[in-house]
């Protein structure tokens, strides 16, 4: 079972989203999705809001993880991830007291830093993650680009990136690139579904 979290402005059937979901679910995998109480807040009354403040993200995190576990089979794996933001708020739960049920996460589009102040990352608690993590990252993505990236020292900290050819944050490339942007979702679901093989052939 894989658990996503939408981005800072966009629920989870946007666009990409739904993108994602349904290269995902194409590699065999079962996938939920869950919205943040702003979105859900902003569904209700359609007024545009702030995504909420940390603590009430990890915790909408935690309470869906809870009732994703009650419903699973018994010792079924779980993976969380995300758009974005929801992805990034899903890797505080690998670094903060993370469940035992679950076994990874899986990124796609990370929101390294804000667009235009690379000097602000969000990688802190990289270090302290507890299970390996995994993400899908545009080559053109200004939150975190290539090039950015390329010289970043991760330590020992268990974290894979898997490169979107010409991809922006949405793992999207540009038309004038030639690129089928279907087929590289299919190509980075499907080293989705490797990361999740291995995480599994190592903890089991």
């Amino acid at each position: 079972m894989l658990l996503l979290a939408h981005g800072a402005g966009a629920p989870m059937d946007s666009d990409a989203m739904n993108r994602i979901t349904a290269a995902l679910v194409a590699t065999g995998f079962r996938v939920g999705r869950f919205e943040f109480p702003y979105m859900v807040n902003r569904r209700q009354d359609g007024r545009k809001r702030p995504p909420d403040g940390m603590k009430t993200l990890l915790r909408a995190w935690r309470d869906c993880i809870d009732q994703v576990l009650d419903a699973c089979d018994p010792g079924e794996p779980l993976f969380i991830g995300g758009k974005s933001m929801g992805g990034r708020i899903a890797t505080h739960i690998l670094a903060e007291e993370c469940p035992e049920a679950v076994a990874g996460a899986m990124v796609f589009g990370y929101p390294f830093h804000p667009p235009g102040k690379p000097d602000r990352w969000r990688i802190d608690h990289f270090p302290r993650l507890e299970r390996p993590l995994w993400i899908a990252q545009g080559e053109r993505d200004p939150f975190g680009k290539y090039q950015e990236l390329a010289d970043l020292d991760l330590g020992s900290a268990p974290v894979q990136i898997r490169w979107v050819a010409n991809g922006d944050h949405d793992l999207l490339p540009t038309r004038r690139s030639g690129l089928d942007p279907d087929s590289l979702l299919a190509e980075a679901a499907g080293a989705a579904a490797d990361f999740g093989q291995q995480c599994l052939e190592a903890r089991f």
